[in-house]
């Protein structure tokens, strides 16, 4: 998407759905995603998700997961990722695709593109300890889990700020946070990122990736 289009969207959006997001308190910027949001709440008018289920959020890697429920047999799940998204766009709707779920575990999966979008480990360290901190403000029952930045073919280059990104958020220390290092198991013997897990772009997971998150991230589901 060139920049004069995303120029073109934003203020599209702010048309249709400034009022709204002024009274929502959320900041203009974040108005490009407000009708993926809109789209998640008519949902949930239509058919109210259950409470207290296991709530994937974040990015484009989580969105994509259309096998979710058949990787988690047994476990309810309900799916809020939103492609494009970064740490901060979570954390701005998070009263309206996170709380009112009040799901007792939330498994999160951001980062990769606030990278990509020039931020620092500093920066993407510190919005997710603002995301961890409201979030746990109005659920101090929820557990949060968040699964590593992947290593991936089209961001390659980015690999030592997502170690460095994913070596920090996996030291927190708090009995409500996990970190799931996905990381490793996706490399070839060469150190390279395994072909196969990914798209064609490069970027997105493929079904047998997403069956290697889902193998990595069960135990911590209990």
């Amino acid at each position: 998407m060139t920049r004069q289009l995303k120029i073109l969207v934003l203020f599209l959006a702010w048309l249709m759905y400034g009022l709204a997001g002024a009274h929502a308190g959320i900041p203009p910027q974040k108005l490009i995603w407000e009708p993926e949001i809109r789209t998640f709440e008519k949902k949930d008018q239509i058919q109210p998700p259950p409470q207290n289920a296991v709530l994937f959020v974040g990015s484009s890697s989580i969105r994509k997961w259309t096998t979710l429920a058949a990787d988690f047999p047994g476990v309810t799940v309900i799916n809020r990722g939103f492609g494009g998204s970064q740490i901060d766009d979570s954390t701005a709707f998070a009263s309206r695709i996170i709380f009112p779920y009040h799901p007792r575990l939330i498994v999160f999966y951001a980062g990769d593109n606030d990278l990509d979008a020039g931020k620092s480990p500093d920066q993407v360290v510190g919005e997710y300890t603002n995301f961890i901190g409201i979030v746990h403000a109005q659920l101090p029952q929820t557990r949060i889990i968040f699964i590593a930045i992947k290593p991936s073919l089209a961001r390659w280059k980015l690999r030592d700020k997502i170690i460095e990104t994913n070596h920090r958020i996996a030291a927190m220390q708090e009995p409500y946070l996990s970190f799931v290092d996905i990381y490793p198991s996706m490399l070839a013997a060469d150190g390279t990122p395994e072909k196969d897990l990914f798209l064609s772009d490069g970027l997105h997971p493929s079904e047998k990736c997403y069956r290697l998150w889902a193998s990595l991230i069960r135990p911590y589901l209990n």
